[in-house]
């Protein structure tokens, strides 16, 4: 009888002792559960931060560098005064350019290297003319004087040389750009003295004149203009 009663409190402490540790197991597991689930918010929580981040490097680095200066003066050479770079070399324009476009590429652009940058004055110099830029095929920022994009010529090797004005490569004339005169292709030019004969011929010309009674006295002289033959107001052969 005390040996069955033995048994059966040996029996009730296991199974207690069972019970006891399965709730411990299963308190484990939530515990961990409920640190895991803590967990992953966080991280997905910092993602958004890192993904934000992304786009702000990859602008920065895209981001282009600001575009250089391109300083201009001016030199005596055998045209007069004349634009220049920096170093003293002559600057051209090109006739088949527009004020907002560069036709000269390639191989043109190899023989008349363009004046890349911002223009500026050197430091002493003052220019008239409006200064600019526009905008290459290759995104490079091309100088502009007076709505003309810039280029030097690769026959210039040292200051003072003009070996490129007038020239007639790629397409149209190239010119140095001088400093106080227009920067177009083409000039007027003036007539030459009035026509007209001696010895009282009708017109104007070189050598007619009034005289009085002809001969070399009277007004007008050489260079004067005269009308009628024999000269007018008086009688005799005129000069």
């Amino acid at each position: 009888m005390t040996q069955l009663t033995t048994r059966k409190i040996f029996t009730a402490v296991g199974a207690i002792g069972l019970s006891l540790a399965a709730a411990a197991c299963g308190s484990s597991s939530s515990t961990s559960a409920s640190s895991t689930s803590t967990s992953a918010p966080a991280a997905q929580a910092s993602a958004p931060a890192a993904q934000a981040s992304a786009p702000a490097a990859a602008a920065s680095s895209a981001a282009p560098s600001a575009a250089p200066a391109a300083m201009l003066k001016f030199d005596q050479t055998s045209l007069g005064s004349v634009l220049t770079n920096a170093q003293g070399l002559t600057v051209y324009w090109f006739a088949k350019d527009t004020a907002t476009n560069s036709a000269c590429s390639g191989a043109c652009a190899a023989a008349w290297p363009p004046v890349i940058g911002i223009p500026q004055p050197a430091s002493g110099f003052k220019l008239t003319g409006k200064l600019g830029e526009i905008k290459r095929a290759d995104g490079s920022m091309q100088a502009t004087y007076d709505g003309h994009p810039l280029y030097l010529f690769a026959g210039d090797s040292k200051p003072g040389q003009v070996n490129g004005n007038a020239l007639d490569g790629f397409g149209a004339l190239w010119y140095a750009i001088k400093i106080g005169a227009s920067t177009t292709a083409s000039t007027t030019g003036s007539g030459s003295s009035g026509s007209g004969g001696t010895s009282g011929s009708s017109g104007s010309g070189s050598s007619g004149g009034s005289g009085s009674s002809g001969g070399m006295s009277g007004s007008g002289g050489m260079s004067g203009s005269g009308s009628g033959s024999s000269g007018s107001g008086g009688s005799g052969g005129g000069w």
